[in-house]
């Protein structure tokens, strides 16, 4: 057993729980709030959402143990929020509910995705909630209820601001750092930067990640002890860029810019493969590489539109600077991996591992420790399970 101390709704709650007992069993069964409802139990359905330190998260499959001193926030706890007021009532006059099960967590979605997006249209709001499912109301209702109170002028979202969206507990939003959320611009979630150890020979890299549009970015810079022709001759070329990036393949050498290829993604039990069409780039006054894919996985139906930037910087005789940076827009089944916050956490460690195989490339040396692929994106997936306790009921082994 292990005594937790956590805030829900305002209210401190000192209890003993059991280590596997999930923050919505604790929820329900210990303290009767049972509007956070349990659908799939896999962290799929989102009838669990609640907001923990203020990020939408599923409760399903976020042990309570893990939310010591954290604040959470269930859909009573949100009785007198004036956006949620004016999302019941938008749904309730929209038909937006029928069984109402998944309401709750269809409305603190809502909630967090109209308090980061001063305009939705209603393809972007279906994009948005596609972690959210409703075996009811063909969603028409749900799309134009959310509409209606996002492109309310008199709606206020300076009351609501998310942090930024990320495995529960989600980091502690005093430590957040980004765009001052004080003015009205578009507020986006913008996850804190990170200092990850570097790859071997290689100086410390840096990690700041952004939202531009709708897609989510992020990004590395670090230093290789190379010179910038070295380095560029490697950047320029296609096919020695994907040889360095973990779980992409080329079909082939690119053909006037154009590319084909697949990437896979081990995300625990679920291995998509997407293949892909795009475009390799080449600026060489700005020593710039862009390539681009949109690509499809047949299994899971769902779609992902994918853009890798390497820009080299000439740091003289220190070396050479390499701003690495991949965005993506994820849609699909698995869209709500997107926001949860694991495809990030293993886009930044594709990142860290790709400044590791340029590093081992330009050096001409054999990379020995590095683990296969299968058993890299596994050690990626495990890493996760044991920080975040998320996407699997077993212990680890």
């Amino acid at each position: 057993m292990n005594t937790v101390d956590i805030t829900v709704n305002g209210a401190l709650q000192h209890a003993t729980v059991e280590p596997r007992t999930s923050l919505a069993d604790f929820l329900r069964d210990d303290l009767g709030l049972t509007g956070t409802h349990l659908g799939c139990e896999h962290g799929i359905c989102g009838a669990c959402t609640v907001l923990i330190n203020g990020e939408i998260s599923r409760s399903c499959i976020t042990y309570a143990v893990t939310c010591d001193g954290a604040n959470i926030q269930t859909i009573e706890g949100l009785d007198d929020d004036p956006l949620m007021e004016a999302l019941r009532q938008a749904f309730s006059e929209e038909h937006a509910l029928q069984c109402g099960y998944c309401t709750p967590g269809m409305l603190i979605t809502a909630r967090d995705v109209i308090a980061q997006h001063e305009q939705l249209t209603p393809d972007t709001i279906r994009r948005h909630m596609s972690g959210n499912l409703c075996r009811c109301t063909g969603y028409r209702g749900i799309v134009n209820a959310i509409a209606r109170v996002a492109n309310d002028p008199a709606t206020n979202r300076q009351e609501t601001l998310i942090t930024g969206l990320g495995p529960a507990p989600g980091p502690d939003k005093h430590h957040q750092t980004g765009p001052d959320t004080s003015s009205s611009a578009r507020v986006r979630p913008t996850h804190a930067p990170q200092t990850l150890s570097a790859p071997p020979l290689t100086n410390p890299i840096a990690t700041p990640t952004s939202t531009p549009d709708d897609w989510l970015t992020v990004q590395q810079i670090f230093s290789l002890p190379h010179p910038l022709s070295k380095v560029w001759a490697l950047v320029s070329d296609p096919e020695r860029v994907c040889d360095a990036l973990p779980g992409i393949a080329l079909d082939g050498p690119a053909v006037d810019g154009k590319v084909r290829g697949q990437a896979t993604i081990k995300l625990g039990p679920i291995a998509p493969t997407f293949a892909f069409t795009g475009t390799y780039q080449i600026e060489e006054n700005d020593r710039k590489a862009i390539m681009t894919g949109d690509g499809n996985d047949r299994r899971t139906r769902s779609r992902v539109k994918g853009r890798a930037q390497t820009q080299l910087i000439d740091l003289g005789n220190e070396g050479t600077e390499v701003r690495f940076e991949i965005a993506y827009v994820m849609s699909g089944p698995l869209a709500q991996f997107g926001r949860l916050g694991l495809v990030q956490d293993l886009i930044t460690r594709m990142t860290k591992r790709f400044a590791h195989n340029v590093e081992a490339a330009l050096s001409h040396r054999s990379d020995s420790n590095a683990p296969a692929p299968a058993s890299l994106w596994q050690g990626w997936w495990l890493a996760c399970c044991h920080a975040a306790r998320r996407l699997t009921g077993r212990k680890d082994t």
